[in-house]
């Protein structure tokens, strides 16, 4: 998997859940700008779930700071081999995974990500 520095982003914290485990945090600003995860996943399973959590500091032209809460969540088919992609779209509402290359490969569920919850105790 491999997220990028987003136009307009000053930094970004990222959580990547496959099956609910974590297994990889990402950690970007203007110094570090792009970073690649290698993910084993269980022998004998084709697919997985996955879940996206993290916080976005963007700063808007006007020069607002604005910070966002994303995640998103889905289904990985046979994700060996692949090369995902984390994506923030629409304004930074939607946070999901995509293969350029094989779109197929995975399937974005709308909304949030209950994985993702603030707890509420």
């Amino acid at each position: 998997m491999r997220d990028n520095y987003g136009e307009g982003e000053i930094s970004e914290a990222e959580r990547f859940y496959v099956d609910e485990q974590l297994v990889a945090t990402f950690r970007l600003d203007a110094d570090h700008t792009s970073q690649t995860v290698h993910v084993d996943t269980a022998m004998g399973r084709l697919n997985h779930s996955y879940a996206l959590c993290g916080e976005m500091y963007i700063r808007r032209p006007s020069g607002k700071v604005e910070i966002h809460q994303v995640s998103g969540e889905g289904v990985l088919y046979h994700p060996d081999g692949h090369h995902f992609e984390a994506i923030a779209s629409r304004n930074f509402t939607e946070f999901y995974l995509v293969d350029r290359d094989e779109p197929e490969s995975v399937e974005r569920h709308p909304g949030h990500s209950s994985l993702c919850a603030a707890p509420t105790s």
